[in-house]
């Protein structure tokens, strides 16, 4: 099997280690394989990839879609290195409100799966980074939403103290403003 697949304190969010096959000629992966990660429990088709680039400080969320757009996400790190957040948002939930971090670097390799009732956010540590992520439902700016990266009753901790940050991101309501 070319993945490893790890639930993290939210089961349903899984970090996946890629096999990775080097030689003097450099690598090869296979970054996704739909029988494998539906084995897993990750069903969804992916339509839409996005790729970031942003250099240190600027931290990008915690951003998600209502539905019926709502994304499910695949993330991995093509260059540098970032912290990656995901919150559970589901009503009911006892979970919501509790998020999970990880670190995802090119040089690792690793990849997150976030599930599509998660926001989803993350900052920059090395000098410049490239994020890859597809998404399971396209790009609809009637449905996009968000959460204020720093809600104190979320109590993420963020790795720096002072992001850069778009307007859009500063303005996000706490979760309690979330349905």
């Amino acid at each position: 099997m070319p993945f490893d697949f790890k639930q993290l304190a939210i089961p349903e969010v899984l970090l996946i280690a890629p096999r990775v096959w080097t030689d003097t000629r450099g690598f090869f992966m296979e970054t996704y394989k739909r029988s494998e990660f539906a084995a897993a429990g990750i069903t969804e088709s992916f339509v839409q990839e996005n790729h970031s680039s942003s250099t240190r400080g600027v931290l990008r969320g915690l951003h998600f879609q209502r539905p019926p757009k709502a994304q499910s996400k695949l993330v991995r790190v093509t260059s540098g290195k970032i912290f990656d957040v995901a919150v559970d948002l589901r009503p009911g939930s006892a979970t919501r409100g509790a998020w999970v971090g990880v670190e995802l670097s090119a040089e690792d390799r690793t990849l997150v799966y976030i599930p599509e009732w998660c926001a989803h956010g993350f900052c920059v540590l090395s000098e410049r980074a490239d994020v890859v992520y597809h998404t399971s439902a396209e790009y609809s700016p009637e449905h996009e939403s968000g959460i204020l990266w720093n809600d104190p009753a979320l109590g993420i901790t963020w790795p720096l103290a002072d992001p850069i940050l778009a307007d859009r991101d500063r303005q996000w309501p706490e979760l309690t403003g979330v349905p």
